[in-house]
C-alpha cells in the first residue's frame, strides 16, 4: 500500500474539551482539547495539535514529546522550581523522565509529536 504524506492542522470544529484529571490539577479548573491526528502502526509514535485554557497541573512524562506552540502562552516548570515560558512560535522538547507543571495562561494550542519507548 502506498504511504501518502499527511499534512496536520487544527480542526475547523475543536472537538469537546474535557476536563484535567482532577488529581492533577495544582491550580484552576483547565479543559484541554486533544485531536491525535496520526498513530504509527507500532503504536509508539503520534501527533496532532492539543489545546487548554487556563490552570495548571502536574507533568510526569514517560514519552518524548516535540511541541510547537501555535498560539497562546504557558510556563513549564521543572520539579526543582526552573520555569521556562513558551509562547506562540516556540519549539521546544520535553523529555522522557521529566517531572514538573504545565500552567497555561489564557488559552494555548500546540502541535505535538510524541515518541514513546514499546
Amino acid at each position: 500500500m502506498q504511504k501518502k504524506l499527511l499534512r496536520i492542522k487544527p480542526a475547523e470544529v475543536a472537538p469537546e474539551a474535557m476536563p484535567i484529571a482532577q488529581e492533577r490539577i495544582l491550580s484552576g479548573a483547565p479543559k484541554e482539547v486533544l485531536e491525535n491526528l496520526f498513530t504509527n502502526d507500532k503504536e509508539n509514535f503520534f501527533c496532532g495539535v492539543w489545546s487548554s485554557d487556563t490552570g495548571r497541573w502536574t507533568l510526569n512524562y514517560t514519552e518524548d514529546e516535540f511541541c510547537y506552540m501555535i498560539r497562546g502562552k504557558a510556563i513549564i516548570t521543572n520539579s526543582e522550581g526552573g520555569a521556562e515560558e513558551v509562547n506562540a512560535g516556540d519549539a521546544f522538547v520535553i523529555p522522557a523522565g521529566f517531572q514538573g507543571s504545565w500552567e497555561t495562561v489564557g488559552e494555548a494550542q500546540k502541535f505535538y509529536a510524541i515518541y514513546e519507548e514499546a
